[in-house]
Protein backbone atom coordinates (compact mmCIF):
# COMPACT_ATOMS: atom_id res chain seq x y z
CA UNK A 1 0.00 0.00 0.00
CA UNK A 2 1.31 3.52 -0.95
CA UNK A 3 1.25 6.67 0.75
CA UNK A 4 -1.44 8.44 1.11
CA UNK A 5 -0.93 11.57 -1.70
CA UNK A 6 -2.84 15.01 -0.70
CA UNK A 7 -6.37 14.47 -2.34
CA UNK A 8 -6.39 11.01 -3.28
CA UNK A 9 -9.45 9.31 -3.36
CA UNK A 10 -9.54 5.33 -3.08
CA UNK A 11 -12.46 3.24 -1.97
CA UNK A 12 -14.56 -0.07 -3.05
CA UNK A 13 -17.70 0.06 -5.52
CA UNK A 14 -19.74 -2.88 -5.37
CA UNK A 15 -21.58 -4.01 -8.81
CA UNK A 16 -24.86 -5.89 -8.05
CA UNK A 17 -27.93 -6.61 -10.00
CA UNK A 18 -30.49 -9.18 -11.33
CA UNK A 19 -28.34 -12.00 -13.69
CA UNK A 20 -27.37 -10.80 -17.24
CA UNK A 21 -27.30 -7.41 -16.78
CA UNK A 22 -23.96 -6.41 -18.38
CA UNK A 23 -21.93 -6.40 -14.46
CA UNK A 24 -18.52 -8.78 -15.91
CA UNK A 25 -18.83 -6.21 -19.42
CA UNK A 26 -18.47 -3.22 -17.18
CA UNK A 27 -16.23 -4.34 -15.52
CA UNK A 28 -13.83 -5.52 -18.44
CA UNK A 29 -14.09 -2.19 -20.26
CA UNK A 30 -13.47 -0.35 -17.54
CA UNK A 31 -10.04 -2.47 -16.42
CA UNK A 32 -9.08 -2.79 -20.34
CA UNK A 33 -9.20 -6.28 -20.17
CA UNK A 34 -10.85 -9.21 -19.44
CA UNK A 35 -11.00 -10.73 -16.51
CA UNK A 36 -14.76 -11.49 -15.64
CA UNK A 37 -15.97 -13.74 -17.54
CA UNK A 38 -19.39 -12.86 -20.08
CA UNK A 39 -22.47 -15.12 -21.11
CA UNK A 40 -25.52 -14.65 -22.24
CA UNK A 41 -26.62 -16.85 -19.65
CA UNK A 42 -27.19 -15.94 -16.37
CA UNK A 43 -25.35 -16.77 -13.14
CA UNK A 44 -22.64 -16.85 -14.70
CA UNK A 45 -20.32 -14.74 -12.43
CA UNK A 46 -19.97 -17.17 -9.30
CA UNK A 47 -16.98 -15.08 -7.09
CA UNK A 48 -16.44 -11.97 -6.18
CA UNK A 49 -14.58 -10.40 -9.37
CA UNK A 50 -11.77 -7.86 -7.69
CA UNK A 51 -11.16 -5.18 -10.86
CA UNK A 52 -8.51 -2.28 -9.92
CA UNK A 53 -8.93 1.16 -11.77
CA UNK A 54 -6.06 3.59 -10.61
CA UNK A 55 -5.51 7.00 -12.32
CA UNK A 56 -3.82 9.95 -11.05
CA UNK A 57 -6.44 11.38 -8.86
CA UNK A 58 -7.98 7.73 -7.37
CA UNK A 59 -7.74 4.34 -7.27
CA UNK A 60 -11.32 2.32 -7.33
CA UNK A 61 -11.64 -1.08 -6.30
CA UNK A 62 -14.82 -3.15 -8.68
CA UNK A 63 -16.40 -5.61 -6.65
CA UNK A 64 -18.54 -7.30 -9.77
CA UNK A 65 -21.17 -9.92 -7.58
CA UNK A 66 -23.15 -12.77 -9.16
CA UNK A 67 -26.23 -12.03 -10.18
CA UNK A 68 -28.73 -11.85 -6.85
CA UNK A 69 -31.44 -14.64 -7.76
CA UNK A 70 -33.54 -17.53 -5.92
CA UNK A 71 -31.30 -20.56 -4.93
CA UNK A 72 -31.55 -23.46 -6.29
CA UNK A 73 -28.91 -25.50 -4.42
CA UNK A 74 -26.27 -25.30 -2.38
CA UNK A 75 -23.97 -23.37 -5.15
CA UNK A 76 -26.57 -20.66 -5.60
CA UNK A 77 -26.84 -20.25 -1.39
CA UNK A 78 -23.15 -19.29 -1.44
CA UNK A 79 -23.84 -17.05 -4.41
CA UNK A 80 -26.38 -14.90 -2.91
CA UNK A 81 -24.14 -15.19 0.55
CA UNK A 82 -21.65 -13.34 -1.84
CA UNK A 83 -23.35 -11.02 -3.32
CA UNK A 84 -24.84 -10.16 0.13
CA UNK A 85 -21.76 -9.63 2.22
CA UNK A 86 -19.82 -7.29 0.04
CA UNK A 87 -22.62 -4.08 0.53
CA UNK A 88 -21.24 -4.47 3.91
CA UNK A 89 -18.28 -3.58 3.31
CA UNK A 90 -18.07 -0.76 -0.04
CA UNK A 91 -18.18 2.56 -0.42
CA UNK A 92 -20.06 3.18 -2.99
CA UNK A 93 -22.78 0.12 -4.40
CA UNK A 94 -23.52 0.20 -8.45
CA UNK A 95 -27.47 -1.13 -8.73
CA UNK A 96 -27.24 -2.11 -12.18
CA UNK A 97 -30.12 -2.73 -14.36
CA UNK A 98 -31.01 -3.64 -18.01
CA UNK A 99 -32.71 -0.97 -19.80
CA UNK A 100 -34.31 -3.73 -21.74
CA UNK A 101 -36.06 -4.95 -18.88
CA UNK A 102 -38.59 -3.90 -17.16
CA UNK A 103 -38.56 -3.65 -13.46
CA UNK A 104 -39.18 -6.78 -11.70
CA UNK A 105 -39.60 -9.17 -8.68
CA UNK A 106 -35.33 -9.87 -8.53
CA UNK A 107 -35.02 -5.56 -8.55
CA UNK A 108 -37.90 -5.41 -6.30
CA UNK A 109 -36.13 -8.20 -4.12
CA UNK A 110 -32.07 -6.08 -4.32
CA UNK A 111 -34.13 -2.89 -3.50
CA UNK A 112 -35.42 -3.99 -0.14
CA UNK A 113 -32.38 -6.00 0.07
CA UNK A 114 -30.65 -2.27 0.12
CA UNK A 115 -33.29 -0.77 2.58
CA UNK A 116 -31.87 1.30 4.95
CA UNK A 117 -27.85 0.86 3.75
CA UNK A 118 -26.04 3.92 4.70
CA UNK A 119 -24.38 3.52 1.65
CA UNK A 120 -24.67 5.72 -1.25
CA UNK A 121 -26.49 3.52 -3.84
CA UNK A 122 -25.99 4.78 -7.38
CA UNK A 123 -28.91 3.49 -9.79
CA UNK A 124 -26.70 2.67 -13.12
CA UNK A 125 -29.63 1.45 -16.17
CA UNK A 126 -27.06 -0.12 -18.53
CA UNK A 127 -27.61 -1.17 -22.06
CA UNK A 128 -29.19 2.45 -23.38
CA UNK A 129 -28.09 1.74 -26.88
CA UNK A 130 -30.59 -1.29 -26.85
CA UNK A 131 -33.46 0.99 -26.25
CA UNK A 132 -35.47 4.45 -27.99
CA UNK A 133 -33.98 7.39 -25.82
CA UNK A 134 -37.37 8.59 -25.19
CA UNK A 135 -38.34 5.11 -23.12
CA UNK A 136 -35.14 5.97 -20.65
CA UNK A 137 -37.42 8.55 -18.84
CA UNK A 138 -39.88 6.10 -18.25
CA UNK A 139 -37.77 3.86 -16.79
CA UNK A 140 -36.02 6.22 -14.52
CA UNK A 141 -39.29 7.39 -12.95
CA UNK A 142 -39.71 3.64 -12.26
CA UNK A 143 -36.73 3.17 -10.18
CA UNK A 144 -37.17 6.82 -8.46
CA UNK A 145 -40.69 6.15 -6.92
CA UNK A 146 -39.02 2.82 -4.96
CA UNK A 147 -35.71 3.83 -3.96
CA UNK A 148 -33.89 7.47 -3.51
CA UNK A 149 -30.34 6.60 -4.98
CA UNK A 150 -27.73 8.76 -4.63
CA UNK A 151 -27.33 9.41 -8.41
CA UNK A 152 -29.08 8.13 -11.33
CA UNK A 153 -26.46 7.40 -14.28
CA UNK A 154 -27.80 5.37 -17.83
CA UNK A 155 -24.40 3.98 -20.21
CA UNK A 156 -24.00 1.46 -22.55
CA UNK A 157 -21.05 -0.75 -21.13
CA UNK A 158 -20.56 -2.58 -24.42
CA UNK A 159 -20.20 0.90 -26.57
CA UNK A 160 -18.90 2.79 -23.89
CA UNK A 161 -21.30 5.32 -23.82
CA UNK A 162 -21.67 7.86 -20.61
CA UNK A 163 -19.05 5.10 -19.12
CA UNK A 164 -16.70 8.25 -18.52
CA UNK A 165 -19.44 10.35 -16.93
CA UNK A 166 -19.90 7.45 -14.28
CA UNK A 167 -16.76 7.41 -13.18
CA UNK A 168 -16.05 10.56 -12.74
CA UNK A 169 -19.32 10.49 -10.35
CA UNK A 170 -17.95 7.55 -8.51
CA UNK A 171 -14.79 9.30 -7.58
CA UNK A 172 -16.78 11.99 -6.12
CA UNK A 173 -18.22 10.21 -3.57
CA UNK A 174 -15.21 7.63 -2.40
CA UNK A 175 -13.10 8.62 0.85
CA UNK A 176 -9.48 10.45 0.34
CA UNK A 177 -7.53 7.20 1.25
CA UNK A 178 -4.12 5.35 0.05
CA UNK A 179 -3.42 3.76 -3.06
CA UNK A 180 -4.10 -0.33 -2.03
CA UNK A 181 -2.54 -1.97 -5.28
CA UNK A 182 0.25 -1.18 -7.30
CA UNK A 183 -0.75 1.25 -10.67
CA UNK A 184 -0.46 -1.76 -12.65
CA UNK A 185 -2.32 -4.63 -11.37
CA UNK A 186 -5.73 -5.12 -12.62
CA UNK A 187 -7.06 -7.51 -10.42
CA UNK A 188 -6.40 -9.41 -6.80
CA UNK A 189 -7.52 -12.50 -8.12
CA UNK A 190 -4.23 -15.08 -8.55
CA UNK A 191 -4.08 -16.05 -11.95
CA UNK A 192 -5.14 -19.71 -11.71
CA UNK A 193 -8.59 -18.28 -10.60
CA UNK A 194 -8.70 -16.20 -14.19
CA UNK A 195 -7.53 -18.69 -16.32
CA UNK A 196 -10.08 -21.46 -14.95
CA UNK A 197 -12.71 -18.70 -15.48
CA UNK A 198 -11.15 -18.32 -19.22
CA UNK A 199 -11.59 -22.09 -19.44
CA UNK A 200 -15.60 -22.21 -18.25
CA UNK A 201 -16.29 -18.95 -20.45
CA UNK A 202 -15.62 -21.21 -23.52
CA UNK A 203 -17.10 -24.09 -22.50
CA UNK A 204 -20.85 -21.76 -21.20
CA UNK A 205 -20.03 -20.25 -25.17
CA UNK A 206 -19.79 -23.62 -26.85
CA UNK A 207 -22.26 -25.95 -25.78
CA UNK A 208 -25.41 -23.54 -24.92
CA UNK A 209 -28.17 -25.07 -23.41
CA UNK A 210 -27.02 -28.50 -23.05
CA UNK A 211 -24.82 -27.02 -20.14
CA UNK A 212 -25.59 -24.63 -17.98
CA UNK A 213 -24.22 -24.26 -15.37
CA UNK A 214 -23.30 -27.55 -13.91
CA UNK A 215 -19.26 -26.99 -14.97
CA UNK A 216 -16.41 -26.59 -12.57
CA UNK A 217 -12.35 -25.92 -13.79
CA UNK A 218 -10.10 -26.91 -11.81
CA UNK A 219 -6.31 -25.90 -12.67
CA UNK A 220 -4.26 -29.06 -12.03
CA UNK A 221 -0.93 -27.62 -12.69
CA UNK A 222 0.77 -24.13 -14.28
CA UNK A 223 4.60 -24.31 -15.21
CA UNK A 224 7.23 -23.17 -17.23
CA UNK A 225 8.62 -25.47 -19.88
CA UNK A 226 11.53 -26.87 -19.08
CA UNK A 227 12.81 -26.73 -22.54
CA UNK A 228 11.73 -23.47 -23.56
CA UNK A 229 11.36 -20.80 -20.90
CA UNK A 230 8.84 -18.60 -23.04
CA UNK A 231 5.93 -21.50 -23.43
CA UNK A 232 3.44 -22.23 -20.59
CA UNK A 233 1.95 -25.58 -19.76
CA UNK A 234 -1.49 -25.42 -18.30
CA UNK A 235 -3.38 -28.39 -17.06
CA UNK A 236 -7.01 -28.23 -16.19
CA UNK A 237 -9.82 -30.70 -15.28
CA UNK A 238 -13.60 -29.50 -16.59
CA UNK A 239 -16.42 -31.07 -13.66
CA UNK A 240 -19.40 -31.85 -14.99
CA UNK A 241 -21.96 -33.35 -12.76
CA UNK A 242 -23.41 -36.23 -15.58
CA UNK A 243 -22.07 -38.57 -17.82
CA UNK A 244 -23.80 -37.31 -20.44
CA UNK A 245 -22.60 -33.76 -20.06
CA UNK A 246 -18.84 -35.22 -19.93
CA UNK A 247 -19.42 -36.51 -23.96
CA UNK A 248 -21.57 -33.29 -25.00
CA UNK A 249 -18.16 -31.15 -23.33
CA UNK A 250 -15.55 -33.27 -25.63
CA UNK A 251 -17.36 -33.46 -28.54
CA UNK A 252 -17.71 -35.99 -31.69
CA UNK A 253 -14.19 -37.15 -31.78
CA UNK A 254 -13.10 -34.33 -29.36
CA UNK A 255 -14.13 -31.74 -31.47
CA UNK A 256 -15.92 -29.43 -29.07
CA UNK A 257 -13.09 -30.06 -26.37
CA UNK A 258 -10.21 -29.28 -28.89
CA UNK A 259 -12.41 -25.78 -29.96
CA UNK A 260 -12.40 -25.05 -26.36
CA UNK A 261 -9.01 -25.59 -25.92
CA UNK A 262 -8.01 -23.30 -29.27
CA UNK A 263 -10.23 -20.40 -28.12
CA UNK A 264 -9.07 -20.32 -23.96
CA UNK A 265 -5.74 -20.49 -24.87
CA UNK A 266 -5.64 -17.42 -27.10
CA UNK A 267 -7.02 -15.79 -24.41
CA UNK A 268 -4.64 -17.41 -21.49
CA UNK A 269 -1.99 -16.33 -23.72
CA UNK A 270 -2.63 -12.74 -23.85
CA UNK A 271 -3.13 -12.83 -19.84
CA UNK A 272 0.46 -14.28 -19.28
CA UNK A 273 1.96 -12.64 -22.02
CA UNK A 274 3.98 -16.21 -23.02
CA UNK A 275 3.30 -19.04 -25.63
CA UNK A 276 0.93 -21.83 -23.96
CA UNK A 277 0.21 -25.14 -24.43
CA UNK A 278 -3.06 -25.97 -22.93
CA UNK A 279 -3.93 -29.51 -21.78
CA UNK A 280 -7.86 -30.18 -21.17
CA UNK A 281 -9.37 -33.29 -19.35
CA UNK A 282 -13.58 -33.54 -18.48
CA UNK A 283 -14.11 -35.49 -15.18
CA UNK A 284 -17.53 -36.56 -14.09
CA UNK A 285 -18.46 -35.56 -10.13
CA UNK A 286 -21.86 -36.21 -9.59
CA UNK A 287 -24.11 -33.64 -7.95
CA UNK A 288 -20.95 -31.38 -6.97
CA UNK A 289 -23.24 -28.13 -6.51
CA UNK A 290 -24.75 -29.71 -3.73
CA UNK A 291 -22.06 -30.89 -1.55
CA UNK A 292 -19.78 -28.80 -0.10
CA UNK A 293 -16.82 -30.53 0.43
CA UNK A 294 -16.80 -30.22 -3.48
CA UNK A 295 -17.51 -26.46 -3.83
CA UNK A 296 -14.39 -26.00 -1.45
CA UNK A 297 -12.53 -27.78 -3.64
CA UNK A 298 -13.52 -26.24 -6.47
CA UNK A 299 -12.98 -22.45 -5.13
CA UNK A 300 -16.23 -21.96 -3.17
CA UNK A 301 -15.38 -20.91 0.33
CA UNK A 302 -17.67 -18.85 1.82
CA UNK A 303 -15.27 -18.71 4.91
CA UNK A 304 -13.66 -15.94 2.86
CA UNK A 305 -16.53 -13.66 2.61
Amino acid sequence: MQETKNGYKSGFISIIGRPNVGKSTFLNRVIGQKIAIMSDKPQTTRNKVQGVLTTDDSQMIFIDTPGIHKPKHKLGDFMLKVSKNTLREVDVIMFMVNAEQKLGKGDEFILEMLAGNPTPVFLVINKIDAIHPDELMGIIESYKERYDFAEIVPISALQGNNVENLLVTLAKYLPEGPQYYPADQVTDHPERFIISELIREKVLHLTREEIPHSIAVVIDKIRRDEDNEDKIHVAATIIVERDSQKGIVIGKRGALLKEVGTRARKDIEMLLGSKVYLELWVKVQKDWRNKATHLRDFGFRDDEY
